[in-house]
């Protein structure tokens, strides 16, 4: 069953992530049907669910980011010390008589940029196994329906995308921009109108019970005081996709299509010669002009969806007067030395930069000292490479430089304090020491190499 990919202690099994043949001509066959006839509406897809096919490739991914236990504390290494493949067969014959029921999914919390607690879903392996599984199979149909306008979780597109897009209406003279927030999109999507949004192209009542029954799923968390609690929340409010469930991405999608197309099909992105930009629960609305009207028929059409428009974080932005942030980066007119002159440009936001500034001290505080200095530096370098491989559109030679200066400041602390050396430490642990010896990255040297940016 393809052996790729290792994690963990367990025995050397591992499943390929790349899709079987098999899996990709049913992907392509359901796609092409959709695509071919806009008002389709499918009805045998639960048994694509069970194949012993789907399911392992939809163990695949889990297993191969290492994810958490759920409640029931079952692990990848248990079912793999146990028997993958029996494992597999068990499971597919669960759903095949209907037998398979979701467990209550464990929410922990992290903490948001601003330092906000950000719930996540944490569902059993069992669980995140089919709700991929159906995710393979029902994303191939949605595919054909989703907007040009969405970027995310979709094949072919991404955050880079979606940047792009947005320079491509401000040069195109839509400097008018409405920088939009939801209030707690996910936990807010309504159950009734998503699942209206599902039925319009599923038939199979089987493959729509499973995530009617994924909607209303507990949620078992624990308090300060380390008592453990369950709640219907979701099922008693009608409201809310699992967030941190493998399902939810296209869920979130599929209900965000339902305003982008309203958009356009009650006329507003002609009238206010407005485009939507969408990021899974982030959006902007890029227009030519009459900015405040096109915010007040967003909101009105968000009212009708049942979705909150966070107030106090919307706002028009015109760009000849000051700047949007929009997925991490900062749209505004900037200064060249080199020429004399201000452009329009995406640079990397001030918050990314200090957030990724933040990381690299308490990387290098004295918690730290005992680890090998080859060590830290390898994990310093994965943030960074991980970091600028993101933020490598724009102008980032700014950002680039403050970071390159944090860290070598950083590091040549962390060393003196690891080696009892006195001083600033700059002769000691100079540039060529820090980048050449070390093999510290030096942001600064990539950006011959990254796309359209600039210095």
């Amino acid at each position: 069953m393809g052996v790729n990919v290792t994690r963990g202690k367990g025995p050397e099994i591992g499943v390929s992530l790349a899709t079987p043949d098999r899996v990709q001509a049913l992907q392509k066959a359901l796609h092409a049907k959709a695509k071919g006839s806009p008002t389709a509406r499918f009805h045998a897809l639960y048994d694509k669910v069970f194949r012993a096919d789907v399911l392992t490739r939809a163990y695949a991914p889990g297993r191969a980011n290492g994810g958490a236990p759920g409640v029931d504390g079952q692990t990848f290494d248990d079912i793999e010390a146990s028997g993958l493949e029996s494992w597999i067969g068990e499971l597919a014959q669960r759903l095949r008589s209907k037998r398979y029921r979701p467990q209550p999914v464990r929410r922990v919390f992290i903490p948001k940029p601003d330092g906000a607690p950000r719930p996540l879903g944490i569902p059993t392996i069992t669980d995140r196994v089919v709700q991929t599984a159906v995710t393979l199979v029902l994303e191939a149909i949605f595919e054909a329906d989703l907007q040009p306008e969405q970027y995310a979780y979709r094949p072919g597109r991404d955050a880079h995308g979606a940047v792009a897009r947005v320079m491509e209406l401000l040069d195109a003279g839509h400097r008018q921009v409405v920088d939009a927030d939801l209030s707690g999109y996910f936990d807010s999507i309504p159950h009734a109108e998503l699942m209206r949004s599902r039925a319009r192209r599923i038939a199979d009542g089987s493959v729509l019970q499973l995530i009617k029954l994924w909607l209303d799923a507990p949620v078992e968390e624990t308090g300060s005081d380390g008592v453990c609690r369950r709640t219907t929340r979701n099922r008693d409010a009608g409201r809310g996709t699992p967030q941190g469930a493998p399902i939810s991405p296209l869920l979130s999608n599929v209900y965000m299509r339902r305003f982008v197309l309203g958009w356009k099909q009650l006329g507003y992105a002609r009238r206010f010669h407005a485009e939507i930009v969408n990021y899974a629960d982030d959006f902007v609305i890029c227009c030519l002009g009459r900015a405040d009207e096109a915010r007040t028929a967003m909101q009105d059409m968000m009212r009708e969806l049942k979705l909150t428009v966070n107030e106090r974080k919307t706002h028009v932005c015109r760009l000849s007067e000051g700047r949007v942030t929009f997925l991490g980066y900062t749209f505004g007119r900037l200064f060249s030395r080199r020429t004399g002159r201000d452009y329009l440009a995406p640079s990397p936001a001030t918050k990314k930069v200090q957030s990724v500034c933040r990381v690299v001290s308490e990387m290098t505080s004295r918690r730290w000292t005992p680890m090998a200095v080859g060590d830290c530096v390898a994990r310093l370098n994965q943030l960074l490479v991980g970091w600028a491989n993101y933020f490598s559109r724009g102008t980032v030679g700014p950002a680039y430089r403050a970071i390159d200066q944090h860290v070598a400041r950083r590091v040549r602390q962390w060393l003196r304090e690891k080696f009892g050396v006195s001083g600033h430490g700059a002769a000691r642990f100079s540039d060529d020491y820090l980048y050449r010896d070390l093999g510290l990255v030096q942001l600064t040297k990539r950006r011959g190499n990254v796309p359209w940016a600039r210095a």
